[in-house]
C-alpha cells in the first residue's frame, strides 16, 4: 500500500474518493444490470445458451486474468494514468457493446470491458491507499464499498426496466456520461502517484493465464453442443490444462510474478483462497441462472427479476460494517464457517421454489438468507487473506484473492452450464434427440416462440440441480473455513488476540 500524500486537504481527499467511486460505478452498475437483461439480449441477438454464457464469461476471463497485472501497471506507470486508461477503455468498449449487431461482437466488446475493469478496479483502490493515511483508510474503503453496494442495488432494477420498457443497449450507454464525469474529476482533483521501486510486469503470466482459462472455458462451454468427443472440445480442454501448467511454471520461475507461488506456503492463505473459490462459485452461479428461472419459468418481467436481487444488495450494503465488527470480536473462524453454510442454506431455499411461487414464497427468503451468509463471510475473508502473509505482501495477497473470486465466477458459468444442459436433456426423456433437446433449451432461455410445457418443466428441474450444486460448494467453503480460518485476527502475519 502506497504512502499517503501528506499535503492533501480534506476537500481534495473527498474529490479523489468521488473519482474512484464514479469510476468503479461503471463496473458495479454494468455487471449487476446485465444479469437480468441477458434473456432479452439472447432473444434479440438470436444467441444460444453457449453464447449467453460467453457474454458473461468474456468479461470475467479478461478481468480475472489481468486484474493483478493491472495493479502492478498502476504502481509502475502511475496510478491515476492507468486508472484513467481503464475508464476510457471501459467507456469505448461500452460503445462497442451498445452498437453490437451480433452476439459475437457483443462478446468481443465484453472482453474489452474486462480489460478496462482490470485497470480501473485496482487503480481505484490504489488511489484510495495513496490518498488516505492508515487511520483514515478504513472509512474511505468503507465509503467506496458502500457506494458499490448502492450501485449494485440499483443495477438489476435499471437493467430489468430497460429490458422491459426501452432497450437493453441503454445499459451500456449509461456508462458514457459516468466515464466522462470520472475523467473530468480525476484530471482536476487526483494527483499522480507511483511506486518508484516497481520494475517489470508479468506479461508471460498474463498471456498464459488468458490463453489457458480461455481454452478451458471454451471447451467446457462448447461440450454440450458439440459433444465431449469432438476434437475441438478435447483440444480446448487439453490445451487449457497445458497453458495453465505453463502459467504456474512462469510464476515459479519468472522475475516479476503477478501471483507469487510462495504465498501459498501459508495454510491460512491457501485455505481462504480455496474458500473464496467455492463461495464465489456458488454466488456467481446463482446470480447468473436465477434471472432465467424467474423470467422463463415463473413468468416474471425483467424488472420483477431485478427486484429479486434487492434483498441481497440491501443486506450486504447495510450490515457489512456490523459483520466486520462481529468478526473483530469473535474471530474470523466463526464468520468464515457459519457464513458460507448460511449462504448454502439460502441456495437450497432457492432450489425448493415451486414454479408458481410469488415473491415472498419464492426468492425473498432464499436471497435474504444467502445475503446474510455472504455478509458474514466477505469482510473477514479479505482480512484473513491479508493477515495470512507477512508484511509487504498484503497488497499482492488481496489482489490474488480478488482474481480468485473473478475466476470462480468464470468457472461457475461454464461448469454449471454443463450441468444445466445435462439435466435438461435427461428431463426431456429418451424420445427427444440431443440436437432437438439443445434447441429446446435455447428456446426456453431466449423465450422464443411457444415452448413445450415439458421443456419448461425440464428447465426448472435443471435449475434446481444447479442451485443444489451451488449449495454444496457453499457448504464445503464453510467446512474449509472451520479448518483453516484463523481464530484470531492477524496483522502482517502476527497474531493479535481478539
Amino acid at each position: 500500500m502506497a504512502e499517503a500524500h501528506p499535503d492533501l486537504s480534506k476537500a481534495q481527499k473527498r474529490w479523489i474518493l468521488v473519482a474512484t467511486v464514479l469510476g468503479s460505478s461503471l463496473t458495479f452498475i454494468d455487471g449487476s444490470a446485465l444479469g437480468v437483461a441477458l434473456p432479452a439480449i439472447q432473444r434479440d441477438l438470436g444467441a444460444g445458451p453457449a453464447a449467453a454464457q460467453w457474454i458473461s464469461n468474456a468479461y470475467l476471463l479478461t478481468l480475472g486474468a489481468l486484474v493483478l497485472i493491472g495493479g502492478a501497471a498502476g504502481d509502475r506507470f502511475g496510478r491515476r494514468r492507468v486508472f484513467l486508461i481503464g475508464v476510457v477503455l471501459f467507456a469505448l468498449s461500452s460503445i462497442a457493446c451498445g452498437l453490437a449487431p451480433t452476439a459475437q461482437l457483443l462478446i468481443a466488446g465484453r472482453a474489452a470491458q474486462g480489460i478496462g475493469a482490470a485497470l480501473l478496479t485496482p487503480g481505484a483502490l490504489a488511489l484510495i491507499g495513496a490518498t488516505f493515511p492508515q487511520d483514515e483508510r478504513g472509512a474511505a474503503f468503507g465509503a467506496w464499498a458502500g457506494a458499490g453496494a448502492l450501485f449494485g442495488m440499483v443495477g438489476p432494477l435499471v437493467g430489468g426496466w430497460l429490458s422491459d420498457h426501452a432497450d437493453w443497449r441503454f445499459i451500456f450507454w449509461i456508462n458514457l456520461p459516468l466515464a466522462v464525469l470520472t475523467v473530468v474529476v480525476a484530471l482536476k482533483a487526483v494527483p499522480e502517484s507511483r511506486d518508484e521501486s516497481a520494475t517489470g510486469l508479468d506479461w508471460p503470466g498474463a498471456v498464459l493465464a488468458i490463453g489457458g482459462l480461455g481454452a478451458l472455458i471454451w471447451g467446457l462451454t462448447a461440450a454440450p453442443d458439440l459433444g465431449w468427443t469432438h476434437p475441438g472440445v478435447i483440444g480446448g480442454l487439453i490445451g487449457g490444462v497445458v497453458l495453465l501448467a505453463g502459467f504456474l511454471w512462469a510464476e515459479a520461475k519468472g522475475p516479476h510474478p503477478m501471483m507469487p507461488l510462495g504465498l501459498f506456503r501459508s495454510s491460512v492463505f491457501s485455505g481462504i483462497n480455496l474458500l473464496t473459490l467455492l463461495l464465489y462459485f456458488a454466488l456467481s452461479g446463482a446470480m447468473f441462472f436465477l434471472p432465467f428461472e424467474l423470467i422463463r419459468v415463473h413468468g416474471w418481467s425483467a424488472t420483477g427479476a431485478g427486484s429479486a436481487m434487492l434483498p441481497f444488495a440491501a443486506v450486504m450494503g447495510l450490515f457489512s460494517g456490523a459483520a466486520g465488527r462481529l468478526a473483530d470480536r469473535f474471530g474470523a473462524k466463526l464468520s468464515l464457517s457459519v457464513g458460507p453454510v448460511l449462504a448454502g442454506t439460502g441456495l437450497i431455499l432457492l432450489a425448493l421454489m415451486p414454479p408458481d411461487a410469488g415473491y415472498v414464497a419464492g426468492p425473498l427468503a432464499g436471497m435474504t438468507v444467502m445475503a446474510v451468509g455472504m455478509t458474514l463471510a466477505v469482510g473477514p475473508l479479505t482480512a484473513a487473506v491479508m493477515g495470512g502473509v507477512r508484511e509487504g505482501h498484503t497488497g499482492v495477497a488481496s489482489g490474488v484473492n480478488n482474481a480468485v473470486a473473478r475466476i470462480a465466477g468464470l468457472l461457475a458459468v461454464a461448469l454449471l452450464g454443463v450441468l444445466l444442459s445435462a439435466v435438461f436433456v435427461s428431463g426431456l426423456g429418451s424420445g427427444v434427440d440431443a440436437p432437438d433437446a439443445r434447441a429446446q433449451l435455447g428456446a426456453v432461455m431466449a423465450g422464443e416462440g411457444r415452448v413445450p410445457d415439458g421443456a419448461v418443466a425440464a428447465f426448472h428441474r435443471a435449475f434446481q440441480w444447479v442451485m443444489l450444486a451451488c449449495a454444496v460448494c457453499a457448504g464445503l467453503a464453510g467446512v474449509i473455513g472451520l479448518l483453516t480460518a484463523p481464530a484470531r485476527i492477524q496483522e502482517h502475519g502476527v497474531q493479535k488476540a481478539v
